[in-house]
């Protein structure tokens, strides 16, 4: 029974180091480490190693554009753009993250202020990103915050599982575009701007904040929410976060 017990030891012994070397698949985060948004992107970093060590991915942080390029981005089959705003990129990190896009390198999931998109701190805006984005272009935001109902539209797909059908964001800053991405993206859920607590007169009628663009190879995932910690309170709010992650890195 003792050489039993201890070929079982050894063998869960062997498992574990072998599943330490060999990773399911590994992400690259590029997150803002600066501004108002610094809190989330702190939270976001606790709450991913966590799921990383838990579920035997490897995930790897940048702050700047200034690595990537179409070596550095072969090393990945995730790529999160953890509230990070697509200007101020190098030329080559725009063309290698274009690329890997629409080539289906590795998957995407974007938060936030991925979709501040035009002309900002001088920066002319990023046109393909736009066309990525269901050619949105930013408008307006809720700098004083509400509180929200999100509605989940397609409950059949594997990023909403286990997701309710309707949840609570109990503070967020929503973007308006300057028209709604819903011709050209694959809506998944929007909010409710009839429940916004306070109310706000900052809307868009028809308003999108999860969405997937089918239009191009690599699996991709947008979600709006994204600028509090408070967020990492809700269950719906990780278990959507979770469920982005397997699904576009194809597991």
């Amino acid at each position: 029974m003792k050489r039993i017990t201890s070929l079982i030891i050894c063998l869960f012994s062997f498992y574990a180091a072998l599943a330490q070397t060999h990773p399911r698949f590994k992400v690259i985060a590029l997150y803002e480490n600066g501004g108002h948004h610094i809190a989330y992107s702190k939270a976001a970093i606790v709450w991913l190693d966590k799921l990383a060590a838990d579920s035997n991915f490897t995930i790897d942080y940048i702050q700047n554009t200034d690595k990537i390029d179409s070596s550095f981005l072969s090393n990945y089959q995730l790529f999160i753009q953890l509230d990070y705003a697509p200007y101020a990129w190098t030329k080559t990190a725009e063309k290698a993250f274009e690329s890997y896009i629409e080539q289906g390198r590795g998957g995407w999931i974007g938060f936030h202020h991925a979709t501040l998109l035009g002309e900002f701190d001088g920066y002319p805006m990023w046109q393909w990103f736009s066309q990525f984005m269901g050619n949105a272009r930013y408008k307006d935001y809720i700098a004083t915050f509400v509180k929200a109902k999100v509605n989940v539209e397609d409950r059949s797909h594997p990023v909403m599982k286990g997701v309710l059908p309707s949840f609570i964001v109990q503070k967020e800053e929503f973007y308006t575009y300057q028209k709604s991405p819903r011709d050209e993206v694959h809506v998944l859920a929007s909010v409710d701007e009839k429940t916004y607590q306070p109310n706000s007169s900052i809307k868009m009628g028809d308003h999108p904040v999860v969405w997937t663009n089918l239009h191009y190879k690599a699996r991709n995932i947008y979600i709006f929410m994204g600028h509090s910690p408070i967020l990492f309170q809700s269950k719906d709010y990780t278990t959507l976060f979770n469920n982005a992650i397997f699904w576009a890195a194809g597991k």
